[in-house]
């Protein structure tokens, strides 16, 4: 296996636009590292950048400490697997997973073993005699893993394998990638928009957006302590909560309460500043379950329930609160810093699945002061909780 090492990468097109703007990130012998973030971040393209199939404008690209940038694809040693999956209809499974041996001139007997082999490993045994055609979308994409396996390359690279299947298939072949990793002990990149697969399968998970990397961490420090409000937006389903509020008499005033401060605020120094405060869904609970002592921690408000989600194991109420118009510019300013279009003055709570909430019911909520992200509105930068992984 390998060390791979991107060195301060730029991949600028002829007509001047930036797919990926000086990353620098180091995957580590073994590790199974994933790149995730919005369609058009630039991680589909800094994975062709490290195997080869996209030119680099500037920066480096090492393996085990060797300059890669001027070799051709099939000189780097790494297999690469694609979402479409790039199957030969016209070969069996046995033939499309034993193709790249073939190449090689590999010894029938070498061939034969090989395949075998990983064909086991990722259950395709009885289904070696049989064409693509003949498959599921599934059994489809292992042949195409089995066809890297054998290799028995320097390093694996996917891009969106999954994200062809359904629902379903994805969560079985999300475990079987997970074996296999861990079973071969192999340097993985991992393609994904999906933050599921990212925050599942990844030993580190890589944040990109517009080509600039923005951090990368284990999946529970970006969750709990993103480097920035896109990180804190794109990481967690549901998303985080935000809310413009701002600090005055050592407390915090969101539009619908207000709370004691976070751990680490200076309440003196921070009088009068405007915030952005991010709250996960589970930060919130129904007051009435909430014991004396622990409410002390937070703030108690009353809402009305506009729309429920039960989904058997999960239950989220969805609660507009009142925003002046004068502060609807804040709201527009922060869906920028997101990403997203618009962002509607609502929380996402997570309540009890046992509970049945109707809609249109007023609750009392209790939300937790301890749990709340603080961030700068003109920087991004969380004021809270310092980011533990490595940002840009």
């Amino acid at each position: 296996m390998a060390c791979i090492e991107l060195d301060r990468l730029v991949k600028r097109y002829a007509d001047g636009s930036v797919a990926v703007d000086d990353v620098t990130l180091e995957i580590a012998d073994g590790e199974l590292m994933i790149l995730v973030g919005p369609s058009g971040c630039g991680k589909s393209t800094l994975l062709r950048m490290i195997v080869g199939l996209e030119d680099i404008t500037s920066g480096e690209v090492r393996i085990d400490g060797e300059r890669v940038n001027d070799k051709p694809p099939h000189e780097r040693d790494l297999a690469m697997v694609f979402q479409n999956y790039a199957l030969y209809p016209h070969l069996n499974v046995y033939e499309n997973i034993a193709f790249p041996l073939r190449l090689r001139k590999t010894p029938e007997h070498e061939v034969r073993t090989a395949v075998q082999r990983a064909a086991e490993m990722l259950e395709l045994a009885e289904h070696l005699p049989r064409r693509p055609a003949q498959l599921s979308g599934g059994q489809r994409q292992r042949v195409a893993m089995g066809r890297a396996i054998v290799r028995d390359a320097k390093a694996f690279l996917f891009d969106e394998p999954l994200s062809n299947l359904d629902a379903r298939l994805r969560a079985q072949m999300r475990a079987e990638i997970a074996r296999m990793q861990r079973r071969l002990g192999a340097t993985t990149v991992y393609v994904t928009h999906d933050q599921t697969e990212a925050m599942t399968l990844g030993d580190r998970v890589a944040v990109l957006r517009a080509g600039v990397l923005q951090q990368y961490a284990t999946p529970r420090e970006l969750y709990e302590q993103p480097a920035n409000l896109f990180v804190a937006g794109f990481i967690g389903a549901p998303t985080m909560n935000f809310a413009p509020a701002h600090i005055e008499d050592g407390e915090l005033r969101l539009p619908f309460a207000r709370t004691p401060l976070p751990p680490g605020i200076d309440a003196a120094n921070m009088h009068g500043r405007q915030v952005v405060a991010g709250i996960r869904p589970t930060s919130f609970e129904e007051a009435q379950f909430v014991d004396a002592g622990k409410q002390r921690c937070g703030a108690t408000f009353t809402a009305e329930v506009d729309l429920v989600e039960w989904l058997g194991s999960d239950q989220y109420a969805y609660i507009p609160y009142a925003l002046p118009h004068t502060r609807r510019a804040e709201l527009d300013a922060l869906a920028a810093w997101l990403d997203r279009e618009t962002l509607q003055p609502q929380l996402i709570v997570s309540l009890d699945p046992a509970r049945r909430v109707a809609e249109g019911a007023t609750m009392r909520l209790w939300v937790d002061g301890s749990q709340i992200h603080l961030f700068d509105p003109k920087t991004g930068k969380p004021l809270t909780n310092g980011a533990a992984g490595k940002s840009s």
